[in-house]
């Protein structure tokens, strides 16, 4: 799978970032292992374990190497298990990296860091990606999330990076069309370029983006895999009813209420969500009737 992830054609196709399920502030793998059969139902090229949703932050080492190889036991071979590997210093990414990739990850997600935001440079970022992927026994995603980061990293650092034979693409977050556009224009064609959030799929694939991994791929995850589909074969009138169609929801389960959002919305549809690993707080009762409305008003109840 590996080979599949860093080959010639590069990674493509709806990826659903999923959320880690507790119970009781403890990891509920019953409930994880319902959810990963559900999803394997589906057309989702893979998942990410350990991202923003999975509240990643919140994990332990040991937590998260035993999320992958968890996941990747009870998902069928053909679906792509990408690992969130990305922490503060080099040394803990490259370890969390190689620790995930023996535990089953066909490729890592890793983020920026960025708690020492001033000592960040282009030339610090570009050496810790260039370090990490030297040191990875599977293919490196760059995620750029400025939202939780606070830093973007622009287009010309990115294009750089897409060199590195073992940096594989980006999921980006940004919104930022343009940035996205400018790294598809100029990176080399195996580098994939993945939309960060449903609320852009749509241009994105129309630039030339590869698919998106994307918090709404958790609860409607054929109806975004339909747009990728329709865009992928020029269909792009039908897509753009999609695109609109599921644009309240994905604000719900991402800027509006965030990981509380996503976990009660999939409570709602049938999946366990359960509550966010503390301090985050679930949604109140205004809240999760504002999104029960949203559900209804694509079908989803």
């Amino acid at each position: 799978m590996a080979d599949q992830v860093g080959g010639a054609g590069g990674l493509s196709g709806i990826f659903a970032p999923i959320p880690t399920p507790f119970v009781d502030e403890e990891i509920a793998y019953d409930k994880l292992g319902s959810n990963l059969d559900r999803w394997a139902q589906t057309r989702l090229a893979g998942i990410v374990v350990m991202g923003s949703n999975g509240e990643a932050p919140f994990l332990d080492e040991d937590e998260k190497v035993n999320l992958v190889s968890f996941c990747r036991r009870r998902l069928p071979a053909g679906k792509v298990v990408i690992a969130g590997t990305g922490c503060e210093s080099t040394r803990a990414t490259i370890r969390l990296t190689k620790r995930c990739a023996g535990a089953g990850a066909d490729a890592v997600l890793v983020i920026s860091p960025h708690y020492f935001k001033a000592s960040m440079s282009l030339e610090a970022l570009e050496t810790f990606y260039h370090e990490v992927a030297d040191a990875s026994p599977v293919p490196v995603l760059i995620y750029n999330m400025p939202g939780n980061t606070g830093l973007n990293l622009p287009s010309s650092l990115v294009v750089r990076l897409s060199r590195h034979p073992n940096i594989a693409g980006i999921k980006d977050s940004s919104g930022n069309i343009v940035q996205m556009a400018e790294v598809m224009a100029s990176a080399p064609p195996r580098f994939s370029v993945f939309a960060g959030s449903a609320s852009f799929l749509l241009p994105s694939l129309v630039l030339g983006a590869r698919g998106g991994t994307l918090a709404a791929a958790n609860v409607i995850p054929d109806i975004c895999v339909d747009i990728y589909e329709l865009a992928m074969a020029g269909e792009f009138e039908r897509a753009s009813v999609l695109q609109k169609k599921i644009l309240r929801l994905n604000a719900a389960v991402t800027s509006r209420f965030g990981v509380a959002g996503l976990k009660a919305a999939l409570d709602m549809i049938g999946y366990y969500g359960g509550p966010p690993r503390r301090p985050i707080l679930p949604l109140g009762d205004a809240e999760r009737a504002e999104l029960r409305s949203i559900l209804q008003e694509l079908g989803l109840l």
